[in-house]
């Protein structure tokens, strides 16, 4: 398992950020970051310029889980071949390509409603589909990163990826909110039609990740031919995860009614209307999967599915992590991906509306966290980069825990100051830092879990776990705003770092990289 290698000089390192796959995935993480503010920050500050509650918005959140559920499809998108694609384009290039279409046509769709005025459901589907889309989306970035390069390259490739992922998110972000005030939408005056172009404007911006997807070449792996069997086995199998979507998604159609009696009825008994409410969708989520289950059962007894297909797909890839580090050490690492964003992800979740809510206007908010903060994020994704390859991986995903716990204690000292620019400054810069530094550690942390015969599965797991409690949580950011205040509220994302270092330090004593680096 442990390699010894020689530990490059400062230049060889610098330099390395110049190889062809280096770049490549700068331009992909661009296509990446652009979706995920347009369901997060952008379209919370435009669900409120339409008059929709604070707490309202940020159950919009949920839209995004999609990345929290990515690795049940991803087999589906690691070996069930597109028809004229993957023979046009290879295998990972083809499901590239019809997610980013995918991803264009969601933003266009949210483009044609108006919160103000139409039904939020439709909203709300249609976020799902950019949620979906775009975690589909990462599950072949990320397979693609793994497998078109040595683990050298690894850290290097996730601090390009993270920069150009915040480039991405500086366009939706503070490009989407540039926009639609230069189109005339504010707080006391609100415009559609300014969002909606917005949006559009969005959806042209995807064809960066387009235009890349033609340009490269397909990873140097070699896949064999898919047999007869095998091809219906992937057609048995996408029919599977198609009835057990359904499911799932009808349960939580047909329960909504149901759901809201209880929540009233639970939050008389409980006195608090934040805790019911956390309780019911908590039960609503585990009755749909066991929903999604009972179909896939149901469907593997009537002989639809082969069991064997369904365990080489999702057992395996499991046993395999569980044989190579043995049960106690994976336990350990799986509770470590669970947790290691909480702090960060929570927090995000309620800030663009912290931003407003303390007078800040969307050109300030665009200019210095979405601009500025997220240039520092840039900053810090190639300095963890550059530091792990240096003085390796669990070393600064450490130091990246223990700041970005440190920083959100910063956000009490800006609830206390309101709207004071020069704090928010200070603020951003080391929020924005520390998390870039510990993305960048993180990313190439969770590629040296995954072996190379299950790239898209297990990677899909673990990035999957990542974002599940934290974005279930920050779904509720809002109700615990308005329980606890914003200032208490931040204390508890920080103290919430605190199980995450603990881990860390217990799992650097029983886990090694792929590689261990020495000096010369």
């Amino acid at each position: 398992m442990i390699e010894i290698v020689q530990r490059k000089s400062w230049g060889e390192t610098l330099n390395s950020f110049r190889h062809p796959r280096v770049v490549t995935m700068l331009f992909y993480g661009i296509s990446a970051g652009i979706p995920l503010l347009l369901i997060f920050s952008s379209l919370s500050l435009w669900l409120r310029e339409a008059g929709v509650e604070r707490e309202a918005v940020t159950y919009f959140s949920w839209a995004a889980l999609g990345y929290s559920f990515k690795f049940v499809w991803a087999p589906l998108v690691d070996k069930l071949p597109l028809p004229i694609l993957t023979r046009l384009l290879g295998r990972r290039r083809a499901w590239l390509l019809l997610s980013q279409l995918m991803i264009m046509f969601a933003i266009a769709l949210m483009a044609s409603i108006d919160p103000a005025t139409d039904t939020l459901t439709v909203m709300a589907w249609a976020a799902v589909m950019l949620g979906f889309s775009s975690a589909t989306q990462d599950v072949v970035m990320d397979a693609y990163r793994i497998e078109s390069a040595e683990g050298d390259l690894q850290a290097l490739m996730s601090s390009s990826y993270i920069a150009g992922y915040r480039i991405g998110m500086i366009i939706a972000g503070a490009g989407a909110l540039f926009l639609a005030s230069y189109w005339g939408s504010t707080t006391n005056n609100y415009n559609y039609l300014a969002w909606q172009m917005t949006y559009l404007a969005m959806a042209g911006v995807m064809l960066v990740g387009v235009i890349t997807t033609l340009m490269i070449p397909e990873p140097d792996t070699e896949y064999k031919d898919n047999t007869s069997a095998e091809k219906r086995q992937h057609i048995s199998f996408l029919g599977l995860f198609v009835m057990a979507a359904t499911g799932f998604v009808a349960s939580f159609y047909y329960s909504a009614d149901i759901a809201l009696n209880m929540k009233s009825s639970l939050s008389m008994v409980l006195g608090n209307t934040n805790l019911a409410a956390f309780i019911i969708e908590l039960v609503r989520l585990t009755v749909a999967l066991l929903v999604a289950a009972t179909v896939t059962k149901a469907m593997i007894i009537s002989g639809f599915i082969e069991q064997g297909l369904v365990k080489n797909t999702y057992i395996e890839p499991v046993r395999d992590f569980f044989q190579r580090y043995g049960v106690a050490l994976a336990w350990l690492l799986l509770a470590l991906v669970g947790l290691y964003r909480i702090s960060d992800i929570v927090l995000g979740v309620i800030s663009n509306v912290f931003y407003q809510d303390l007078g800040f206007t969307k050109i300030e908010i665009a200019s210095v966290v979405k601009t500025f903060g997220l240039f520092m994020t840039i900053a810090g994704g190639f300095l963890g980069g550059l530091l792990a390859v240096r003085f390796g991986v669990m070393r600064i995903l450490f130091l990246g825990a223990l700041l970005s716990a440190l920083t959100n204690l910063l956000f009490m000292v800006l609830a206390a100051a309101g709207h004071d620019m020069v704090i928010l400054y200070v603020v951003i810069s080391a929020d924005n830092l520390s998390a870039g530094l510990a993305s960048a550690a993180f990313i190439a942390f969770l590629s040296s879990l995954t072996n190379i015969s299950f790239t898209a599965v297990q990677y899909a797991i673990f990035s999957s776990l990542m974002t599940l409690l934290p974005k279930i949580l920050g779904g509720y950011s809002g109700g615990m705003v308005e329980a606890l205040g914003y200032q208490s509220f931040f204390l508890v994302t920080a103290l919430m770092g605190v199980p995450v270092l603990i881990l860390i330090m217990w799992a650097g004593k029983h886990f090694t990289m792929n590689k261990v680096i020495i000096s010369t």
